[in-house]
């Protein structure tokens, strides 16, 4: 019969052990190995063992991922919060069952009166938000889509005054729901739908229903696009490098993280004063370089500046370990470097973009500590150095936030475009999702793309250490203001900053809110020239003087004169027509010298190297 291989193997392996505990071997059989002893200095290395912790992280990063990047923690805290505070608040409660009931016998009152062709009292009529435009068409005031869109509105104002009336609720958690409230309702706004939507009704009618036909075409290219992870219908007009981030240059040096660019002149004679331009790492540069007539850089060169310009890397998983300290590094000092080369003898006009703007405010303070005379101006583009009220990205910023969106980052190596492109969105979601809902699927139009929705498209990655720290230690801790950032392990402080400054904030600003970029003036001890524009974060700032349709409010705070409140100080200053870019020309060339002849491209260690926009703007 057969032995049995199991038995068998159980065998010379109770002989193995045996053998090994008596300290015998069997002739021609290895010595047996003893796990070695922990700290002992010639035990061999040995792979770590699973860490329980990473299992953690694991779960955390899997759920992140399903919710779209949102704790549910922190939600599920918010919703605790106001529950138990609006519980715990009778008389709050019976206010709002008061204005319920209150309004919605006026609801019904008006109701009846627009079915019989008559006008309501105006003080009843419930107006949307400015920026609001869902119900702007004259098709909205026709019945039975007044009666509509007036209880919508209503149902909005009761949720409001709902979700910010409990006493006791932290700020941020009763931002929190409010915000989710209007999350919640934009979905169900009855421009939304077909049946509610009198002008997707009268377009239908009008063609026959192509317009529905033509939607059903948009969505399904669009989902197509979405699944290959490629550009909107319409981007492919702008090309990079062509329609686009075409302004004549080269790429005159290379590190791991940036690519800097300097411009060929356009004029015979420049002011010496060498620009420099840091954008934000969260999307490509190129914002600063959109179509010739969009272009603020070719507006620079054609007077009469020599302007450099960095353009970012698109981060992989490889880089996941680059942190603030190596962008102030490889993206600030390096090529603030190359720039004193190429130019010497002359004080850089430092300029920064939005994250840009914030991570040149800190390497300002830095060499202000030192007194380094490398930059002779700096000038901030809707940069927060505050971020104390930093608009509502702080609704995804807290601790329970901050910590799943590390693990997912951990699990990738990295905060995928496509995941930070979503928090966007959200934050403006009418004109983002439920607008272009209707526009593109219901009315089967087109969005428009323009050169500045093109550059939108073509967002970055984020480093796994760099996105981190960047949360915690400027949005989270806000470190920056209170004088706890460390540069090369000692904390700057912006007031070291004594170089003079132009400061530009917009109006409708979703990211970095104007009263918040506006705080600079308690920050600093030098010159601020403060600039507020019309328009949203980017649109107020690509905003050429030729035909521009904005109006900017600017006055000059010496570093001498006593504190003005933000609204004391909009008050003082009459808004004009036109672009702050003429403004802004004007204050460098108070603040440069006579022009001359223009610098070489590139020096010696800094040659050309390839033609703008460089390599790394193509990076996906």
């Amino acid at each position: 019969m057969p032995s049995n291989p199991i038995k068998r193997g159980n065998s010379a392996f109770r002989r193995a052990r045996r053998e090994a505990r008596v300290g015998r071997t069997r002739p021609g059989a290895a010595a047996p190995t003893c796990p070695p002893i922990l700290g002992h200095p010639n035990a061999p290395a040995r792979t770590p063992a699973f860490d329980p912790a990473d299992f953690d992280r694991l779960l955390r990063s899997a759920v992140m991922r399903r919710t779209l990047g949102r704790s549910p923690v922190s939600l599920m805290t918010a919703m605790t919060d106001w529950l138990g505070h609006l519980a715990l608040a009778p008389s709050v409660c019976w206010r709002l069952a008061e204005h319920a009931a209150g309004r919605s016998a006026d609801f019904w009152r008006d109701a009846m009166i627009r079915a019989c062709g008559g006008t309501p009292p105006e003080s009843s009529s419930i107006a949307p938000l400015p920026q609001d435009t869902r119900f702007s068409d004259p098709a909205w005031q026709q019945w039975p889509f007044n009666v509509i869109h007036q209880g919508f509105l209503a149902q909005e104002l009761w949720w409001e005054e709902a979700t910010i009336g409990a006493p006791g609720m932290s700020r941020h958690n009763r931002q929190l729901v409010s915000f989710l409230a209007r999350q919640w309702l934009d979905q169900f706004a009855p421009s939304n739908f077909f049946a509610t939507n009198p002008v997707v009704l009268r377009e239908t009618l009008r063609t026959g229903g192509r317009n529905l036909w033509d939607g059903a075409r948009n969505f399904a290219d669009d989902a197509l696009r979405s699944l290959t992870q490629q550009r909107p219908a319409g981007s492919e007009r702008f090309k990079v490098g062509e329609a686009i981030a075409a302004t004549l240059g080269k790429v005159i040096y290379r590190n791991e993280l940036i690519e800097l660019i300097q411009y060929t002149p356009a004029t015979g004679t420049v002011h010496p004063e060498p620009i420099l331009i840091v954008p934000a790492w969260i999307m490509k540069y190129y914002v600063l370089d959109l179509s010739p007539e969009n272009s603020l850089i070719r507006h620079l060169v054609g007077q009469g500046f020599t302007v450099f310009a960095i353009s970012w890397r698109n981060p992989g998983p490889e880089h996941s370990q680059l942190g603030m300290d190596d962008y102030l590094t490889l993206g600030i000092d390096a090529p603030l470097q190359a720039v004193r080369t190429v130019v010497p003898d002359h004080p850089v006009h430092a300029v920064g973009y939005c994250l840009g703007g914030t991570l040149l405010a800190i390497a300002a303070a830095a060499l202000g500590r030192r007194r380094d005379t490398s930059v002779g101006t700096v000038t901030l583009l809707a940069a927060q150095t505050d971020f104390a009220d930093a608009g509502e990205l702080t609704l995804f910023v807290d601790d329970s936030e901050i910590t799943f969106l590390e693990d997912m980052m951990w699990s990738q190596g990295e905060l995928y475009a496509r995941q930070m492109a979503g928090a966007f969105h959200l934050l403006r979601s009418n004109d983002l999702i439920w607008s272009r809902l209707v526009r593109d699927y219901l009315l089967g139009g087109r969005t428009p793309v323009t050169d500045l929705v093109a550059w939108s498209e073509d967002a970055t990655n984020m480093p796994y250490r760099m996105h981190s720290e960047y949360l915690r230690r400027l949005f989270l801790d806000n470190d920056l203001s209170g004088g706890r950032y460390l540069v090369d392990g000692t904390p700057v402080a912006l007031s070291n900053i004594r170089y003079p400054m132009f400061v530009v904030a917009t109006e409708w600003d979703h990211i970095a809110p104007w009263k918040s970029v506006y705080k600079v003036h308690l920050q600093l001890d030098t010159d601020v020239t403060f600039a507020l524009s019309s328009g949203g974060h980017n649109t107020a700032i690509v905003n050429p003087p030729d035909g521009s349709t904005k109006q900017f409010r600017i006055g000059t705070h010496g570093h001498d004169d006593s504190y003005v409140s933000p609204d004391n100080w909009l008050a003082d200053h009459a808004p004009q027509p036109g672009s702050w870019w003429t403004a802004w020309i004007e204050w460098l060339r108070r603040h440069s010298s006579v022009r001359s002849a223009p610098p070489t491209m590139g020096a010696v260690g800094y040659r050309p190297m390839a033609d703008a926009p460089g390599t790394y703007v193509f990076n996906r």
